[in-house]
């Protein structure tokens, strides 16, 4: 018994002391055992035990918030959304697509009236700022001021009467002159006189494309413009179309005045406050007029009615478009991009009306065309929405 008792102590001995190596054999003359004591594993030892299994458990994969995060980089965003197109690219597209396009239509519509039912320039002049005066109930909605504020009304006025004597004179001169060499005259004066004033008044300048643009537009011009400049006759019919083509150079002057005095307008409602104020402005003077210098007709043809219709809604997207295109480009550049109206009223007046179209026409409204592309393609530029941001 006693034997057994010192085998049971030998044995519970021997398992407590002796200890196997799983990471290779012991030192030699052991066996791959070692007499040691096992010691306690080092505190970097745990941490190290512990992250991989908390690497491994599912629960535990959480950020360390005590070190610190690696700068992070914005997902990459298509190409589209990256980039934006400039206010001045904006405000070009405006002048052409709302501005130029409808105003082409404007002319042809209103021959097409007047062969109707002799409708007078003044009359239509009428129904045109009719379509100015809904507006008014906009700005009621908005509580904002019809006239606007008081510190600008003065110019506000100054500009609603600036568009109606360049209105005014364009419709003087269609009477004088062709209707599509009064309307080149008139976008021809428009675009040097704004290209000057901005430069003098303003003190903007141009690049050489712009330039280049300006200076081709100006060239179609003249070449759509000059033949019938060279054909005038002596004597009073020769004086009275050569005063046709002055008063469309003086409306092409006040349209540039008008642009100018536009721009220095600054309060949340301007846009509506012009327009219905051109309505209000051309009515107070296109009325007395009428009935001093004209006969009113009332047309009674459903096609003069709708000439009468397109006019006033056409006349009213390309004013609030140019009004609104001359805010973000330079005035010179918007009026040389409106002289795409010459180019759909050339379209028009060959497709629609069946009149003839001389070669210089389609000459000129070619180079016009080209010019119009220089000065969009080299202002036709994008920024990085970041940039914009800040």
């Amino acid at each position: 018994m006693g034997c057994a008792c010192l085998e049971c102590t030998r044995t519970h001995t021997h398992t407590h002391t002796h200890t196997p190596l799983q990471n290779g054999p012991g030192p030699k003359g052991h066996n791959g055992w070692s007499s040691e004591v096992p010691r306690s594993p080092e505190p970097a030892g745990e941490e190290e035990v512990q992250g991989k299994m908390a690497g491994n458990h599912p629960y535990f994969n959480l950020p360390d918030f005590t070190q610190p995060s690696p700068p992070s980089t914005p997902p990459s965003l298509p190409l589209h959304q990256r980039f934006r197109p400039s206010d001045a690219t904006k405000g070009l597209l405006v002048a052409l697509l709302g501005g130029g396009l409808p105003a082409g239509f404007v002319g042809p519509f209103s021959r097409m009236a007047y062969q109707a039912s002799h409708l007078p320039s003044l009359e239509l002049l009428i129904w045109r700022c009719l379509f100015h005066l809904p507006i008014a109930l906009l700005l009621k909605l908005r509580g904002d001021p019809l006239l606007g504020p008081p510190e600008v009304r003065s110019r506000a006025c100054l500009h609603a009467l600036l568009n109606v004597l360049s209105i005014g004179c364009a419709y003087s001169a269609v009477q004088m002159v062709p209707a599509g060499n009064a309307a080149t005259v008139r976008k021809g004066s428009s675009t040097i006189c704004s290209a000057l004033l901005a430069l003098c008044l303003e003190s903007q300048g141009l690049s050489g494309y712009d330039w280049c643009g300006l200076l081709g537009s100006t060239l179609g011009l003249i070449i759509i413009v000059g033949p019938g400049l060279g054909t005038l006759q002596e004597g009073t019919t020769g004086l009275y179309i050569a005063l046709g083509y002055v008063l469309a150079f003086l409306g092409g002057l006040a349209l540039s005045l008008g642009l100018l005095v536009y721009r220095s307008l600054h309060f949340p409602s301007c846009l509506p406050t012009v327009a219905f104020l051109f309505g209000l402005v051309g009515l107070l003077g296109s009325v007395p007029g009428l009935f001093w210098l004209q006969t009113p007709v009332l047309p009674t043809d459903p096609l003069s009615w709708s000439c009468v219709g397109a006019v006033g809604i056409l006349a009213l997207v390309s004013f609030v478009c140019v009004s609104y295109a001359v805010t973000k480009a330079h005035p010179a550049l918007v009026c040389a991009v409106l002289h795409s109206e010459v180019v759909v009223a050339l379209m028009l007046q060959y497709y629609v009306l069946y009149e003839t179209v001389a070669p210089s026409d389609i000459m000129g409204a070619g180079v016009v065309l080209g010019s119009i592309a220089i000065i969009t393609a080299q202002n036709l530029s994008c920024e990085k929405e970041g940039q914009v941001e800040e």
